[in-house]
């Protein structure tokens, strides 16, 4: 019996987000006893990854750059080239010219709900145009949770019964034992001899960082001044406001941006923190908060779309547009050590549910029933 090809576009396997879903998934199916071949489309230099998953998993460079109007005509031509029988875009982005049955991850709704973060008219446009057609082309779409299926319903007019909700797993990495060496290590470098609030997450204007600024000002009024903020993320320099946020508070002696740091620099970070604070006001699903509570971080997120289905009953939640109200979590929580430990507590429970070997298996079902009918 021949094995049924799938192709599955892993062009942004570099990628924070998309990139750490790809990843986890294509892992996972190559640990499961399956007769599926899997061809993954890939950038250059991504072959020996692709073949160090197993003999079902065949790499297809395309140097074609994601959201180039090569990668339009290119994408097909590899489709039909790789004689596949499925093809998963776990973007948004599929070509009116792609041949056989499509399955489309769509994360969230950003673009669409706020349109005004985007660079220009032209890339709203594209992000409306391409969702649309993604989410009317697919025979299924797969999205990371229930808000985000809500929003695909409203913004797209998909049916319901065409979208499955498969939350994301929680990579390894944050689950296992703390590494005691690598996390004095990090603290060493950073010099952290103080307590801390940490954020991580990227500075885009919807993660709210400057009330986060704001209320962690507010909260200094309020005592705890030998506490820290230290915010992780890349692409700060599109943002200067933060800085000058910073300064208008007179924070700069307590508030650090460390920028972009490595994943197993940010496990020991998260391990490090007093508290995670992750005011966003926008999220498809929520990797951050999760991490925190796996590493035994107590965590205060925000209480708007899919954050309280991801973190249930182990954060505070808060309202993001009060920097009053984060203020006054973030005092109460770092006051009340019981709190923070129950919250520890709960965070270690709820991290269970959410396993990329489940949302792999939930994948592989969805992909059955597409090829099936």
């Amino acid at each position: 019996m021949v094995p049924v090809r799938i192709a599955i576009d892993a062009r942004k396997l570099h990628d924070y987000g998309i990139g750490t879903y790809v990843r986890n998934l294509v892992r996972e199916f190559s640990h499961q006893d399956s007769p599926e071949h899997y061809v993954l489309i890939c950038q250059p230099g991504d072959e020996e990854f692709v073949r160090a998953l197993g003999p079902r998993f065949e790499p297809l460079v395309d140097r074609s750059a994601n959201y180039s109007v090569r990668e339009q005509f290119s994408v097909p031509l590899d489709l039909r080239r790789a004689r596949v029988q499925l093809f998963h875009a776990p973007h948004y982005v599929v070509s009116p010219l792609t041949p056989g049955p499509i399955v489309v991850t769509i994360h969230d709704c950003i673009h669409l709900r706020f349109p005004q973060y985007l660079p220009n008219r032209a890339a709203s446009v594209y992000a409306r145009t391409f969702m649309t057609h993604g989410a009317g082309r697919a025979r299924r779409v797969i999205t990371v949770s229930q808000a985000s299926k809500d929003d695909i319903q409203h913004y797209l007019h998909t049916p319901a019964d065409k979208i499955d909700v498969i939350h994301n797993g929680l990579d390894v990495r944050f689950l296992g034992p703390p590494d005691e060496a690598a996390v004095a290590r990090v603290r060493g470098r950073f010099l952290l001899d103080s307590p801390f609030v940490l954020y991580a997450g990227n500075i885009k204007p919807h993660k709210n960082v400057d009330r986060l600024i704001e209320a962690f000002a507010l909260m200094r009024k309020t005592g705890h001044d030998d506490v820290k903020l230290l915010i992780i993320g890349d692409e700060l320099s599109k943002y200067p406001g933060l800085r000058r946020l910073v300064h208008r508070h007179h924070l700069r002696q307590h508030v650090r941006f460390l920028g972009f740091v490595p994943d197993d620099t940010l496990a020991a970070l998260y391990r490090l923190a007093r508290l995670f604070v992750f005011p966003t006001l926008y999220e498809g699903f929520g990797f951050p908060p999760l991490e925190a509570m796996a590493s035994g971080t107590a965590v205060i997120t925000s209480n708007v779309s899919s954050l309280p289905e991801v973190v249930g009953d182990a954060a505070v939640l808060i309202d993001p547009l009060d920097s009053a109200a984060i203020a006054a979590a973030m005092s109460r929580v770092l006051s009340d050590d019981a709190e923070r430990a129950e919250l520890v507590r709960r965070g270690h429970a709820r991290v269970q549910a959410f396993s990329w070997a489940r949302a792999a298996d939930a994948t592989r079902a969805v992909y059955r029933q597409v090829i099936g009918g």
